[in-house]
């Protein structure tokens, strides 16, 4: 099948040609008729394999125009980085037409997004928490809402979106088809498209947890975190391959660390970017990167579903995540759109547990590849890496005070003793006469 034998007009056709997109992914192929059908929908499909266009393209198949300024339209994603991907990947496919969209996100000044929210709009990308900011603002109204998009909604409950998340589904019009896409669906997702979808159809490319067929997974047991980092850099030299390499952490301090260790041995080779970081640093570093100005950018799992670079080589896991989602979303970074992608992970002693659970999950054992000889193994730990000392709390017992009486004498000068004064001596005292107060009358 071809997008020639989908139901596009020609502006869309148009469009995919010009990006020279003939062949529809799996889940672009299954979910279109679906999508316009009018029913809603929760597709799973793995990271990578074409979500963004397999919801875009009916979407925008079928909206009309309308001289009303409000969106038609509302798409939510969780991160500053996928608002920007959708937004560029909307304007690609509606080249050919009169259509506007734009894009709202946190971490920036709200007045120039209100006054792009007053205008005239076909479809709104959005992230819940601007978007709910923006909506009570007055700049923009959710009442012509014909479609809602929730794009990688697990990741909007984890980063704390729930509340604005159900604000807007109560704001929304009842009215309207609700499409849901993600690579894994958890029970609280299902507990939410349970209240708020209407018997949705269920579509799956793949089943929850399986990786794309053509990444090429691969773990190194390493002893401790500078061992990690020489295995890095090791690789990093011998491997000519590693041309464009995403490394994640779990963590932003671990992020920064790494970065300063990484950043002295390759200057300028090397990106960083987490949620701490501002907007222009997050945007410049992904380009950097994208050009190929920095062979290897370091990353946390924030950024695992924000993140669309063409031709990522090769995802590192330097560490293993916690939930054995985000491994899934971690190496689909690689990979896309049928590319081969590699995926290498380091897994010290302590991270088996968490190794075990995503093998479960995938239902697949990665395979061990043993360390190189030439292996700089250090034996310095990190402050994290050591084993905490436990000092015993013991509580000495304290002697009874024997303590003698409260009270005591008080000196003679400090003694008072209370005499009753008259008033007529009171008066003789101080006018040297008696003095009588008046006759009563």
């Amino acid at each position: 099948m071809t997008f020639d034998d989908l139901n596009l007009n020609k502006p869309l056709l148009n469009a995919l040609h010009d990006l020279q997109f003939t062949t529809p992914t799996t889940i672009q192929q299954k979910a279109f008729s679906v999508v316009m059908s009018g029913r809603d929908v929760c597709a799973i499909a793995q990271t990578g394999t074409g979500k963004t266009v397999a919801y875009l393209l009916p979407c925008l198949r079928q909206w009309a125009f309308s001289k009303d300024r409000f969106p038609q339209i509302l798409v939510m994603v969780p991160t500053r980085e996928l608002v920007v991907q959708v937004v560029e990947a909307v304007q690609k496919l509606t080249a050919y037409m009169s259509f506007a969209v734009a894009g709202f996100y946190g971490g920036t000044n709200m007045n120039p997004q209100m006054e792009v929210a007053a205008g005239k709009l076909d479809m709104v990308v959005a992230t819940p928490g601007r978007l709910v900011d923006i909506v009570l603002s007055g700049a923009l109204k959710l009442k012509n809402i014909k479609k809602l998009v929730i794009d990688e909604v697990d990741e909007m409950l984890n980063l704390g979106f729930r509340a604005q998340l159900k604000n807007i589904l109560d704001l929304l019009p009842p009215k309207r088809q609700n499409l849901l896409f993600s690579a894994t669906i958890t029970p609280e997702v299902q507990a939410l498209a349970d209240e708020f979808f209407n018997s949705p159809a269920v579509i799956e490319a793949a089943p929850v947890g399986t990786p794309v067929a053509n990444i090429s997974q691969s773990l190194y047991h390493v002893p401790n975190f500078n061992t990690k980092v020489n295995l890095l850099e090791l690789l990093f030299r011998e491997q000519a391959d590693m041309s464009r390499v995403l490394v994640f952490v779990s963590t932003k301090q671990l992020a920064d660390e790494l970065y300063e260790r990484l950043e002295a041995d390759m200057p300028g080779k090397v990106g960083l970017i987490h949620s701490n970081k501002e907007q222009n640093y997050r945007f410049n570093s992904v380009r950097n990167f994208q050009n190929g100005t920095f062979r290897l950018l370091i990353a946390t799992d924030i950024i695992a579903r924000g993140l669309d670079v063409a031709e990522v080589t090769h995802v590192l896991n330097f560490d293993m995540p916690e939930q054995p989602e985000s491994y899934i979303h971690r190496i689909g970074r690689t990979g896309r759109l049928d590319k081969k992608g590699n995926a290498i992970s380091f897994v010290t002693p302590a991270e088996t547990a968490q190794l075990a659970s995503i093998q479960q999950l995938m239902q697949y054992t990665v395979p061990v590849t043993p360390l190189p000889e030439n292996l700089a193994i250090s034996a310095v730990l990190t402050k994290a890496e050591m084993p905490e000392t436990v000092v015993p709390n013991i509580v000495l017992k304290q002697p009874k005070r024997e303590s003698g009486a409260a009270f005591h004498e008080k000196k003679e000068k400090n003694k008072k003793v209370n005499v009753r004064v008259s008033h007529k001596e009171k008066m003789m005292q101080k006018y040297g006469k008696p003095k009588s107060r008046g006759k009563k009358r």
